[in-house]
């Protein structure tokens, strides 16, 4: 199942300049691991070494924070957007 992940532009890069691209999966986690193996770059700003995500990262399933909901484990269906948004520190 194909959705749309929005990528930042800090990590575009990474994504071949792509602001958007489609990600197949069930759950977030599998998303990210189908976005990983296309774009290995990404790995590194997305999860931790234990394969967990990064905190500073916040990531919504369309306008839901998936933190506050499954984690990695949330489902998405078909035509949902996932959005990967870089925590933003300053004072």
């Amino acid at each position: 199942m194909a959705v749309e992940v929005k990528i930042p532009t800090v990590m575009r890069a990474s994504a071949d300049g792509q602001a958007s691209v489609d990600g197949n999966g069930l759950t977030v986690r599998e998303i990210f691991s189908d976005l990983v193996n296309r774009y290995p770059g990404l790995k590194a700003n997305l999860l931790d070494q234990e394969g967990n995500l990064h905190k500073f990262v916040n990531v919504y399933r369309d306008d839901d924070d998936i933190r506050y909901l499954e984690g990695l484990d949330t489902s998405v269906s078909e035509g949902a957007v996932v959005s990967i948004l870089p925590a933003v520190a300053g004072g």
